[in-house]
């Protein structure tokens, strides 16, 4: 019997890379996608913002961010991580284009059909 392990993908991208990332998704098959609207902040601990109706700057502690969750078999792992990559990243490098974290997934469950694991997914 042939063990196939279950991944699950946290990625935090820039609201604006949303539809590219979904294209490369796309691209290479990956078709289940959980999107939500988040707010947080990494490294660069929020950033400065011009107010034109107060004509000041304030800092915004927590940014805007897009949560995608994907669940897939561990074969599929390393392209799903970089068609997220090529969608998500800035040519210019910009800081806060995000973050992707890999965690396990013990086992997943297709509610209509009761099917379990690699055949759920």
């Amino acid at each position: 019997m042939v063990v196939i392990s279950l991944k699950y993908i946290i990625a935090m991208i820039r609201p604006e890379k949303i539809d590219a990332v979904q294209k490369e998704l796309q691209e290479v098959e990956v078709n289940g996608l959980t999107v939500s609207s988040v707010s947080g902040y990494g490294s660069q601990r929020g950033y400065l913002e011009f107010d034109r109706n107060k004509a000041q700057n304030y800092e915004a502690h927590l940014l805007e961010m897009i949560k995608l969750e994907i669940a897939v078999n561990d074969f599929c792992l390393q392209m799903t991580i970089d068609a997220i990559k090529r969608g998500a990243k800035d040519e210019d490098g910009y800081v806060g284009s995000g973050k992707i974290f890999v965690l396990p997934l013990e086992n997943a469950i297709r509610i209509r059909t009761n099917e379990n694991g690699y055949d759920a997914i």
